[in-house]
């Protein structure tokens, strides 16, 4: 099991987001390419978790992935050795250096490689420490930072989500991460708007759910963001807590069998009067 100290702020970080999106284990397998079993290991330290694992419950969490990925490359560093510090050559008896007694003696065979997906054992103990080390100032690093741009694969796009939770009339009303409509290849940002105060309003199109919502962040706590739509009764709402303040929300789904088009999308600040209320388009 990884330790405290061999990274477990990795498996901490992403036990938080897996618990942010309300799903079991069982629940998370089916919307990603990994089983229960998987899921299990990497959440509670037994196991390091691939970077397409991370990314992937980034997708599903709705999570900008760029800080927990810095995390996942930080712990690989050590998993792998290769935060092993360098450090001065000991000694060999009678005071000669020992990389100079290494040249004078003979070489030894090569040992066997390391048996495959063993390559994340620390080659040393020390290796714990300098990861924890290096979580912190790269924790630090990002904090004053901020947060950064989502930056485009190099690689095939990623397969979408497998098994979303409902489709069209279905999803009223539902919450588009427990559904899962909005992993990697099943959501389009339809519009992106900067509001009032920092605040930032995304209109999102589930094609596989055939659903709209609205993403929101930089909300204070007591916003309320509203999302309308031709034909609907009323407007999705959501109205942001503390909890809210500081990550990505979602307002509940709105059916959208015939794509996004009509779609509106409001804040009001906390605290402010009607007319205080900013609409897009």
């Amino acid at each position: 099991m990884i330790t405290d100290t061999e990274c477990g702020q990795l498996a901490a970080e992403l036990r938080r987001l897996r618990e942010r999106t309300g799903l079991s284990l069982a629940a998370l397998a089916r919307r990603t390419p990994y089983s229960k079993s998987s899921w299990e290991r990497y959440l509670n330290g037994k196991q390091p978790p691939p970077r397409k694992a991370v990314e992937a419950l980034c997708s599903v969490a709705q999570e900008p992935p760029a800080r927990l990925l810095a995390l996942w490359e930080l712990a690989d560093s050590a998993w792998s050795g290769r935060a092993r510090p360098a450090g001065p050559a000991p000694s060999a008896p009678g005071g000669t250096p020992a990389a100079a007694a290494a040249e004078a003696a003979p070489a030894a065979p090569p040992g066997p490689p390391a048996p495959p997906g063993r390559r994340w054992r620390p080659a040393a103990a020390a290796a714990g420490a300098v990861c924890a080390a290096a979580l912190a100032a790269g924790a630090a690093l990002l904090a004053l930072r901020g947060p950064e741009p989502e930056r485009a694969s190099a690689g095939p796009q990623e397969k979408p989500i497998r098994n979303p939770g409902c489709a069209a009339e279905s999803c009223a009303g539902q919450d588009p991460t427990r559904m899962g409509c909005g992993g990697a290849g099943m959501v389009d940002t339809v519009v992106a708007v900067d509001a009032v105060g920092g605040r930032h309003l995304e209109l999102r199109h589930g094609g596989m759910c055939r659903a709209v919502w609205v993403r929101a962040s930089g909300l204070a706590a007591g916003d309320r963001v509203e999302l309308s739509l031709p034909g609907l009764a009323q407007p999705q709402v959501l109205v942001a807590a503390e909890r809210d303040v500081g990550t990505y929300v979602s307002t509940p789904m709105a059916p959208a069998a015939e794509g996004p088009a009509g779609a509106r999308m409001c804040v009001l600040p906390a605290g402010g009067p009607e007319d205080a209320r900013v609409c897009f388009p």
